[in-house]
């Protein structure tokens, strides 16, 4: 995705969604974004829950399409599932996310810096993951969802 500051600076962000729980797992804006930086996040997000994904969904952005964000997926034996160009379909729940995101938080904001593009996206982001209720999760947020899910694993032991 892609924004402006307030002066029409333009800015990206790379969003990162569970799919399964639906939780926002990162979003992240800087002015430009290469594989490094996407290779940095998924380090940093994938230490924190220690856990690796089987496959993760991306488009063919730029960023994606490095060979350090390859040699981490291999190494880690992750698939990378490309999109076909111009089927924003094939990874639909993405697609969805990064809509709500631009509607409820871009598009009624008025932001006048990096710094504080990222304040903004960190407080939805707590919104979405915290207070927001999904239906396709049952009415719970993704974090009760995660939470629910935890402890019937743990209640089969």
């Amino acid at each position: 995705m892609s924004d402006a500051l307030f002066d029409g600076k333009r800015f990206r962000l790379l969003t990162l969604v569970d799919n399964y729980s639906r939780k926002c797992l990162a979003i992240e804006a800087e002015i430009s974004i290469k594989g490094e930086n996407v290779t940095e996040i998924l380090k940093n997000i994938t230490f924190e829950e220690k856990v690796f994904p089987e496959r993760i969904k991306i488009d063919n952005g730029p960023e994606f399409i490095s060979k350090e964000l390859d040699r981490w997926a291999y190494e880690k034996n992750i698939e990378l599932e490309f999109s076909r160009p111009g089927k924003p379909t094939d990874n639909e729940s993405i697609e969805s996310f990064n809509g709500s995101l631009r509607d409820e938080c871009l598009s009624v904001n008025w932001v006048l810096s990096l710094h504080d593009a990222q304040k903004k996206l960190n407080a939805w982001k707590l919104d979405y993951n915290d207070y927001r209720p999904h239906s396709s999760l049952g009415n719970l947020t993704p974090n009760e969802f995660i939470e629910m899910q935890s402890k019937k694993q743990i209640s089969l032991f």
